[in-house]
C-alpha cells in the first residue's frame, strides 16, 4: 500500500478536504450551518427566466433551516442536529439557499450582520450567482472579508456555453470570470461549484472545467454529481432517452482526474452531492454517498494519485 504522499492530509485522503483547511486555521472542529432565508434567483422570477436551471427543484438548501424563520432561530436549529454528532466547535453560517446576493444591500446587511453576532461564529459562506454581485454587494462584501473568513460560492457548473444554454442557467462563462476577478481583486475568498455528468459533455469537457478553475484564483472548488430530481425540465429530457449519466465508476475516475489538474493548495470543498431519496430519480448510486466518497480515496491510493500531481503539466 503507497505512503500518502499528499502534504496537506492528517488522514488517508488525498486532497485538501474542507475539514482539514478549517481545523489547520482555526484550531478546532468548524462546522458550516446552512440557512435558508428565502431568496429566490433572477432565472427563477423572470428577470432572466422563470423556474430557474433545468436541474433546478426548488434551489439549493434542502439540508438547511426552515425558511422564513429568522437567521438567529435557523442557526440554532440547525446547529443542535449537527452538535448530535460533533459536541462542539466553531461554525460558519452558510448562506445556502438560491441567490443569496439577491436582494437590497440593506438587507444583506442586516441578515449578514445577525449571522456574523452569533456565538462561535468565525466566517460567513455565502452562495450566489456571478451575475448576482453588484457594486454594492461587492463593497458589502469586500468589508466582511476584512473582518472575518468570508467565501463567496458561485455557480459556474461548466465552463462549456453550450452545455449552460441548455440547462437554461442564463449567465455565461465569462460572467462568471468576471465576476472572480472582481471578487478576487477586492480580497474575497471564491468558491466555485461544478457539476460532472451534465447532459452533452463527456470526460474531456469535465476535465477541461477543472483544468480552467486550475489558472484562476480560486480559493475552494465543489465538485457534485449530477442529480435527476422528479419534477424538473431535465427528468423528462432524461427518462426519453436524451442523455445517460455516468456509472459509479466513470463518475470516481472522473473526479480523481479533476483533483489531479487542480492545485494541491485548492479546497476541495465535496466530491459528490446530496440528492434527497424522496425526489431523486437517477443516479440510485449517489444515495451511498460514503461508498462514493470511499471509492474516489481507493483508486487514489491504489493508482498512487493525489491532488495537484499533473497541475501544471500541460
Amino acid at each position: 500500500m503507497p505512503e500518502n504522499p499528499f502534504p496537506y492530509s492528517d488522514t488517508n485522503k488525498r486532497y485538501l478536504t474542507q475539514s482539514y483547511y478549517l481545523k489547520k486555521r482555526f484550531g478546532k472542529k468548524v462546522m458550516k450551518i446552512s440557512l435558508n432565508c428565502g431568496f429566490t434567483c433572477p432565472n427563477i422570477d423572470g428577470s432572466k427566466g422563470y423556474g430557474g436551471c433545468a436541474f433546478c427543484l426548488s434551489g439549493s438548501g434542502e439540508f438547511g433551516g426552515e425558511r422564513g424563520r429568522p437567521v438567529t432561530e435557523q442557526f440554532y436549529e440547525v446547529k443542535e442536529r449537527m452538535n448530535r454528532k460533533w459536541s462542539e466547535g466553531l461554525y460558519i453560517p452558510y448562506f445556502q439557499a438560491n441567490t443569496n446576493t439577491y436582494a437590497p444591500v440593506r438587507r444583506l446587511r442586516e441578515l449578514y450582520e445577525e449571522a456574523l453576532g452569533l456565538p462561535d461564529v468565525v466566517g460567513l459562506a455565502i452562495s450566489t450567482r456571478p451575475d448576482c454581485v453588484d457594486d454594492e454587494a461587492l463593497d458589502l462584501l469586500a468589508e466582511l472579508a476584512e473582518r472575518t473568513y468570508l467565501t463567496v460560492e458561485l455557480g459556474l457548473q461548466t465552463i462549456h456555453d453550450k452545455t449552460a444554454e441548455r440547462l437554461g442557467r442564463c449567465h455565461s462563462y465569462g460572467d462568471f470570470l468576471k465576476c472572480t476577478e472582481r471578487l478576487h481583486g477586492r480580497g474575497i475568498n471564491v468558491c466555485a461549484h461544478i457539476i460532472n455528468g451534465l447532459p452533452g459533455e463527456d470526460f474531456s469537457m469535465m476535465i477541461q472545467t477543472a483544468e480552467a478553475l486550475a489558472g484562476l484564483p480560486i480559493h475552494e472548488v465543489k465538485i457534485h454529481l449530477l442529480h435527476i430530481l422528479r419534477g424538473t425540465r431535465l427528468e423528462g429530457d432524461y427518462l426519453r432517452g436524451e442523455f445517460a449519466l455516468p456509472t459509479l465508476e466513470e463518475y470516481v475516475r472522473t473526479v480523481c482526474a479533476q483533483l489531479e489538474v487542480l492545485p494541491s493548495t485548492v479546497i476541495i470543498g465535496r466530491v459528490t452531492g446530496d440528492g434527497g431519496r424522496d425526489v431523486l430519480t437517477a443516479p440510485l448510486w449517489s444515495l451511498k454517498k460514503f461508498v462514493v466518497m470511499n471509492e474516489i480515496d481507493k483508486m487514489l491510493e491504489r493508482e498512487n494519485r493525489w491532488q495537484g500531481r499533473l497541475y501544471g503539466s500541460n
